[in-house]
């Protein structure tokens, strides 16, 4: 899948767990992104503001790159496009981002969990 930033709006079906169908219609404007889908019968209709999201991101999976718009709930992230081309995932994600006016976003590397801290008593420490 791969969407065309030059030529806004777009209208597409992306995948949704919760979703009746498991999918959802996403209109993509320069501003604006309405998500419509269906969730156990009750049509519902989400306008979010293009300044809302977080960025463009790029997520690795398995020998392809995925381009995510990112959301602070995970739920309303759209996905942009899929590509094995390494070049070709650069450069719409520097496409996109301009158009959007957004950051590219880059994901953490997962992180270790930090050793565990010795405990202290303080009721010990300050009696005799």
């Amino acid at each position: 899948m791969r969407l065309d930033p030059l030529s806004l709006p777009l209208s597409f079906h992306a995948q949704d767990a919760r979703a009746d169908g498991g999918t959802r219609q996403v209109e993509l404007h320069r501003e604006h992104v309405v998500l419509r889908r269906a969730v156990r019968g009750m049509r519902m209709a989400v306008n979010v503001r293009v300044s809302d999201f977080l960025g463009v991101a790029v997520r690795g999976i398995d020998d392809a790159q995925m381009l995510v718009l990112v959301h602070r709930d995970p739920a309303l992230s759209i996905p942009l496009g899929a590509s094995s081309d390494a070049d070709e995932i650069n450069s719409a994600w520097q496409m996109w981002s301009d158009i959007f006016r957004l950051p590219q976003l880059t994901e953490p590397p997962p992180r270790m969990p930090s050793p565990r801290r010795r405990r202290r008593n303080a009721i010990r420490a300050r009696r005799p």
